[in-house]
């Protein structure tokens, strides 16, 4: 169990990697820390009763403070990234304390091991602002949502960010193909359908094959493969705590898997074609997917025509519109001719990804209307 008794607040070490400091006399309890620190993959500072480093304190990106040690570190410099650990439950008096000691939240063994080994991880992987993930939708069958997030996934790349681009949909064919690395060396999703609990950010990148400077996450070719939520989630987590930006290319159907790759997603966008019939397909889709993802926009895939243009199709599927997708000739063959989808930065696709990625990653990043 945790419980946080002040806001939040960012530390001058945040993103970068160090050693958690420990301070603790009680034996057992340090036992477990370090037990939870090696879960965490990282390696630890101890001082017993008070840091004799100098600087430990001031320096270290996370502090676990043993509740036996509180008392004895009254007056030390107020600082984030505190944490307060206890085993009673029905101490009360341990808030006094953690208020005392400046803690950002009070853990209690064992009921917040795995949030605890969490948050130790996040130092050993130094995790600063997470990517910004976006997520694209087919309205309809064959509507080009894969196109697209492999072209908005390449034009990121190509602008200097971390770029990821996972395939949620396992019965797209594989991402990969699409980028003309099929054959290319790492792991596919099969190597993560047992994942469970965390993944680490870093294993995961370095595992992927790196396709026109980004990394992808794709299915093989060989049998289907259920992936569990749990492992949708895990692996989403994972991506997104690197930092930059995550696309994912997602199913039409919502089941629990996709349901949880949704709950990362901060933008979704739905193509549809400008076509009657694929608006009223896409309309299913949007009232399902609206359920798990709130801020879901339409991108109108063209040519529109005068009595059904970008406008009037994103106000009949009552979503917002993020622009309209001109048709680029010869794009199939650019493809079959190893160009990556949005591989020509001057090409419509490539384009509209760009002013797509100046809208949504002004400056340091967000997501703007």
């Amino acid at each position: 169990m945790t419980a946080s008794i002040t806001p939040e607040r960012s530390s001058p070490e945040e993103g970068q990697r160090g050693r958690p400091l420990i301070i603790t006399e009680d034996e057992e309890l340090l036992d477990d820390l370090l037990r939870l620190c090696a879960a965490a993959g990282a390696e630890a500072e101890v001082a017993h009763g008070t840091p004799t480093r100098r600087g430990s304190w001031e320096g270290a990106p996370l502090i676990l403070v043993g509740d036996d040690a509180a008392a004895g570190l009254r007056g030390r410099v107020r600082r984030a990234g505190v944490l307060l650990i206890g085993r009673d439950l029905d101490d009360h008096n341990i808030w006094r304390r953690a208020v005392d000691l400046g803690a950002d939240n009070v853990a209690f063994l064992p009921d917040a091991e795995t949030w605890l080994v969490d948050r130790i991880a996040d130092v050993a992987e130094g995790v600063g602002q997470q990517a910004l993930t976006i997520g694209v939708i087919g309205g309809r069958g064959g509507a080009g949502a894969s196109t697209l997030a492999c072209a908005l996934a390449v034009s990121a790349a190509r602008s200097g960010r971390r770029t990821m681009l996972i395939d949620g949909d396992p019965l797209g064919g594989g991402l990969d193909v699409l980028l003309g690395g099929e054959g290319s060396e790492g792991l596919r999703w099969p190597a993560f359908a047992e994942s469970r609990g965390r993944v680490a950010g870093s294993a995961l990148e370095e595992s992927l094959p790196e396709l026109h400077s980004l990394r992808v996450l794709s299915w093989d070719r060989g049998d289907s493969v259920v992936i569990p939520p749990s492992a949708m989630r895990a692996v989403l987590a994972a991506a997104r705590r690197r930092g930059g930006v995550v696309v994912v290319d997602l199913p039409r159907r919502v089941d629990e898997a996709a349901a949880e790759a949704l709950a990362q997603v901060d933008l979704g966008l739905l193509v549809v074609p400008a076509e009657l019939r694929a608006v009223a397909a896409a309309h299913r889709v949007a009232s399902t997917v609206g359920m798990v993802l709130s801020d879901l926009r339409a991108v109108v895939r063209g040519p529109c025509g005068p009595e059904l243009d970008d406008e009037e199709i994103a106000r009949l599927l009552g979503l917002p519109l993020a622009g309209q997708l001109p048709p680029e000739p010869g794009l199939l063959d650019a493809i079959d001719g190893g160009e990556p989808p949005g591989g020509s930065a001057r090409g419509p696709l490539g384009r509209f990804c760009a002013e797509f990625w100046a809208r949504a990653l002004p400056g340091a990043g967000g997501v703007t209307a």
